[in-house]
């Protein structure tokens, strides 16, 4: 049976390149520029401006796609109602509670006003930017969210990789010595869960079960 915190462990798997989509948004470079017509866009297919910048992200679908995957009962509801509908904020966001796996996690949306937005289309946007962001709270599309290289060069554990069929698999009292120390740097902040599996991955062939328990102990 999955347990709870391997459901979990899920949201934080990549996206597929056909579930990422491209966000336009003004960019420091157009707004020093003159206005110009706006082109047909080579990268999203859209009209706008050509010096316009373009974001990875996930869409309201393939966010949605990933929660039924984890946990079809999934469900989110506004932290505050008035009038028996969700209350939005002065500047018309909305926090909400994103519960799944029957873990709770707040996130906030908004998006911009817009004259030519059919009626309805706002509030819509506002809830799929708020379930993008509590679902990033579960680690759903993290990377996307960071300006950087998420994981990019990280202390310690980090011998040269050896190819595993040469890598003999840990025995159990090697792996229990170990693991408490990998455990240990995760929640120290020292080393992130990604970080301690592939530098665990590097120096011994690591079984299914082991990995299933650095997770499940990391995640508690």
């Amino acid at each position: 049976m999955t347990t709870q915190s391997e459901q979990l462990v899920l949201m934080r798997q990549p996206f597929k390149p056909n579930q990422i989509g491209k966000l336009v948004k003004g960019s420091k470079e157009q707004s020093q520029c003159p206005p110009a017509e706006k082109k047909n866009c080579n990268i999203c297919g859209g009209w706008h401006h050509p010096k316009m910048a373009h974001l990875d992200y996930v869409g309201h679908a393939a966010l949605t796609d990933r929660l039924l995957d984890v946990d079809p009962l999934w469900t989110w509801e506004p932290v505050a109602f008035q009038d028996g509908l969700p209350k939005f904020d002065a500047t018309g966001g909305l926090w909400i509670k994103l519960t799944v796996c029957g873990v709770t996690r707040m996130g906030y949306g908004n998006a911009e006003p817009s004259q030519y937005k059919e009626v309805g289309s706002r509030e819509k946007e506002v809830i799929g930017d708020a379930l993008r962001n509590a679902a990033m709270r579960f680690g759903a599309a993290l990377e996307l969210w960071h300006k950087g290289d998420l994981h990019k060069e990280e202390p310690a554990l980090k011998p040269a990789p050896q190819p595993e069929s040469r890598l003999q698999p840990y025995d159990e009292a090697e792996f229990n010595a170990k693991s408490q120390v990998w455990l240990q740097k995760i929640m120290e902040g020292t080393l992130s869960l990604d970080a301690v599996i592939k530098g665990a991955k590097s120096q011994g062939r690591l079984l299914t079960e082991q990995q299933i328990t650095i997770l499940k102990e990391a995640l508690v």
